[in-house]
């Protein structure tokens, strides 16, 4: 049975390393991912203002950060979508004309966005006023912002792959030469998005946000944001990992903006001083799955009767309280490793669904959605979200249920291990 699994995973393992290095994909996670930082920032920024709420009441000095950081949420979760299709223009761009920076698809890429974005009018004392509203331009414009970061990276490359381009003397210096390489590029996929924001005029949805947010973008987080959802993904991934394929490549490119654009409603309602609206989302899944929930393994290596084991918890046992836990997935090894093999896929879903449940039920708060930066230790990863139920909730997750969900197979494994270091020892 063993030899047919590995077999089977064998022949399919090509397939999913084209899905992980797929340049789509990659770009569209990089993109993701580099968003990190300024949502980190409106995160704190937003929790700062919740606690300057609740005790700077009387400070003056307090109060006057207030303005200024709800203008750093504003323009940091606010403008999630701006900053996605910036840099997802970029980075598609860059991968397909390697030798390009990939600056002018960025810039064009924004353009476009701007262009089937709505502006409104606004009564002022003199007249009106031209303005630019926020919906789409935080977590309801996300998917819009990926589809025209995709649609513009690659209309450039191609564009300059076929030379469409002002070609100018050997003489004129690089930077003005950059600027006319991409003159052509901007007019065509300019006019390209000017036509569609026209064209979307004489439709129900009247602009092009609302069209993918009402079909694409609700239906997603319908179907990606329940808990079946989740714990699919979560079985997958793991099982991708157990057969040595980096799971978390592959299925994260999918899903993070599903999730983050979650996080991003959650982490809009609680500025509004609402509710999060959602349980599930990448924060969650993050901090819940922390170090693939094998902390508590290193744990059980630590006091050992293995030698083996012992020295090899004594190297993981730092890296993996930050969450950082590949010495003791390669060093065990837990790929191909069947003795391990039902914890390591499941024990992530088993923390899922607990942690799921407690929330449902109003034990733990939710999560606010705020983004959180990988290699926080243990606890403080979990700080951020703001509560100190999710705090208690993630300690006890992985200090005292992770060692008991691993404690039987490791105990199956410890005997083999001892057994082989006694007849190593006689012989």
């Amino acid at each position: 049975m063993k030899e047919k699994v590995i077999s089977w995973f064998d022949r399919v393992n090509p397939y999913f390393d084209k899905l992980g290095t797929n340049i789509y994909l990659q770009a569209l996670s990089a993109s993701m991912m580099a968003t990190l930082g300024p949502v980190f920032l409106g995160s704190m920024s937003l929790l700062l203002v919740i606690f300057i709420g609740n005790t700077g009441k009387n400070s003056e000095f307090l109060q006057g950060f207030v303005p200024v950081l709800s203008q750093v949420t504003n323009f940091t979760i606010g403008a999630m979508a701006v900053y996605v299709v910036i840099l997802l223009g970029k980075n598609l761009a860059n991968r397909l004309v390697p030798n390009d920076d990939g600056i002018s698809a960025a810039l064009i890429a924004l353009m476009c966005f701007l262009i089937v974005t709505p502006s409104a009018s606004m009564p002022v004392e003199d007249g009106a006023v031209t303005v630019l509203p926020t919906t789409w331009l935080g977590a309801q414009g996300v998917f819009t912002a990926i589809i025209i970061g995709l649609v513009v990276g690659k209309g450039y490359a191609l564009i300059k792959q076929r030379g469409w381009t002002i070609k100018m003397p050997a003489g004129v210096p690089p930077m003005v030469t950059r600027v006319f390489e991409a003159l052509i590029p901007t007019i065509i996929l300019g006019i390209v998005f000017i036509v569609i924001a026209r064209l979307f005029l004489f439709t129900p949805y009247e602009t092009m946000h609302q069209l993918v947010y009402t079909t694409i973008q609700q239906p997603l987080k319908g179907l990606g944001g329940t808990i079946g959802a989740m714990i699919v993904i979560s079985i997958v991934q793991q099982v991708l990992w157990f057969f040595g394929i980096h799971g978390t490549n592959v299925i994260m490119p999918i899903m993070m903006p599903i999730w983050m654009a979650l996080d991003m409603e959650n982490l809009e309602a609680v500025a509004a001083g609402q509710t999060p609206p959602n349980i599930l989302g990448n924060a969650f899944f993050t901090t819940i799955t922390w170090g693939g929930m094998a902390l508590g393994l290193v744990f059980l290596m630590l006091v050992s009767k293995s030698k083996q084991y012992r020295e090899l918890g004594k190297i993981s046992i730092i890296p993996a309280l930050f969450g950082i836990t590949e010495p003791v997935i390669f060093g065990t090894p837990l790929v191909l490793n069947f003795k391990f093999a039902f914890p390591f896929i499941f024990n992530n879903t088993i923390a899922i669904i607990i942690s799921y449940v407690l929330i449902k039920i109003g034990i733990v708060a939710r999560f606010t959605g705020a983004a959180t930066v990988f290699g926080l230790p243990v606890g403080v990863f979990a700080a951020v979200q703001g509560k100190g139920s999710i705090i208690v909730l993630m300690l006890l997750l992985h200090v005292v249920l992770s060692p008991l969900l691993w404690y039987p197979w490791f105990k199956w494994a410890e005997k083999d291990a001892v057994k082989k270091e006694l007849e190593g020892a006689n012989n």
